[in-house]
């Protein structure tokens, strides 16, 4: 029999029968959905959000939590896979999943009392509250202990000013999680947009995540009630801990994407025309191509490990970084070594290697850049930390 050329180690055949089924209701939704419109979305520059309804509706948002409060109560491989197809369509789609689940739903959970649970979580799992994860600062997105925007206790509520950078979601977001200093440590805020001093501000001139938005949050005296403080973490545990759970769904996501550059690479290869043979039948693309296979099968068995591990209470965020930077690293050079692959073809946004290529700059830096992950291995191997 012949092997999938995108699993050559049937890695399929190790999931359980959820896995698969959660796999193929999301690889339908990217092929049927997502892969029509996404192209046309990244030339203009916007996000899809007419299909929040549907990702919602499939119980992609929150996916890991508990019913109650509108999870599913899938794995956490499920939740990978999720990652996985969506960003086989676009790194954005994925991004818009993973800040909502993972970075705003997760710490509401996980650092809310019930009262605010129920509050939000329901209606954010049903995708009609969106949230975006307020922590990085123009200054310096590596360094979060160094953040200058502040919360000071002013009678029953709180007074935030400062500002956020390269936030996700930003201008769509019904509500921020907002990771401020206090007098007791680094604490965290559900922000309504609502609220008087307030701001968002869009960023634009992307050549990266143009299918995503992207903004800045601005906070001049924004008033705060103590009923809005997640109450139950401080320091930087609280936003490193989400970071750690998003950083999961990213080692899942870029394989995704390699898979439809390697796709793409396929079938084009076979279809083009070169001195009287298909550009596929040369050793040059073959052993590329092969080399890719080589790649993407590597991270696949590294991103289930590393579920499987989650899943059973027994994963180390050094295991995460590891994950991450290898498989970032994995898929931003097949991109662009697909997209030389495909000749002049290769940098329109007619063909996915080239959108997924600029794409993937942004996601081999956001949430830990490659350097932060080799020096977090480093300081596990060492025992020295050489930030």
């Amino acid at each position: 029999m012949a092997l999938n050329p995108y699993d050559l180690y049937d890695t399929r055949s190790l999931f359980t029968e959820e896995e698969q089924a959660v796999q193929d209701a999301v690889a339908r939704f990217t092929d049927e959905r997502v892969l029509p419109i996404i192209g046309e979305c990244f030339d203009e520059g916007r996000f899809p959000k007419e299909l929040i309804p549907e990702i919602a509706g499939l119980g992609l948002l929150g996916a890991t939590l508990p019913a109650q409060y509108g999870g599913a109560e899938l794995n956490y491989v499920s939740y990978g896979l999720i990652c996985q197809e969506l960003e086989r369509g676009d790194s954005g789609l994925r991004s818009f999943a993973s800040v909502q689940s993972s970075l705003c739903m997760y710490p509401i959970y996980a650092y809310g009392t019930e009262e605010q649970r129920m509050r939000w979580l329901p209606s954010m799992a049903r995708g009609e509250t969106i949230g975006c994860f307020g922590l990085t600062e123009a200054h310096g997105g590596s360094d979060p202990a160094n953040m200058k925007t502040h919360a000071k206790k002013d009678g029953a509520d709180w007074v935030i000013n400062g500002s956020k950078m390269w936030i996700t979601n930003g201008n769509l977001a019904d509500i921020a999680i907002v990771w401020a200093q206090t007098d007791d440590g680094i604490q965290g805020f559900v922000i309504e947009k609502d609220f008087a001093g307030f701001s968002a501000q869009e960023v634009k001139h992307k050549m990266s995540l143009r299918a995503s938005v992207t903004s800045a949050l601005f906070f001049d005296n924004v008033r705060v009630p103590e009923a809005n403080r997640l109450p139950n973490v401080k320091g930087l545990k609280g936003p490193l801990g989400c970071l750690t759970q998003a950083r999961y769904g990213i080692t899942w996501g870029p394989i995704g994407a390699a898979i439809a550059c390697l796709d793409e690479a396929l079938n084009y290869s076979k279809e083009r025309m070169l001195f009287g043979r298909p550009v596929a039948a040369t050793q040059s693309a073959q052993i590329k191509m092969a080399d890719w296979a080589r790649r993407i099968t590597s991270a696949q068995l590294m991103s289930l490990q590393l579920g499987r591990l989650k899943d059973a209470g027994k994963m180390q965020p050094t295991q995460v970084s590891l994950a991450k930077w290898n498989n970032c690293r994995m898929a931003i050079d097949i991109a662009r070594e697909a997209r030389d692959l495909l000749g002049g073809a290769g940098i329109t946004t007619e063909h996915s290697p080239i959108r997924h290529a600029l794409n993937l700059e942004s996601v081999i830096t956001y949430e830990g850049t490659e350097t932060v992950h080799q020096l977090v291995v480093g300081r596990e191997l060492t025992g020295i930390n050489a930030f």
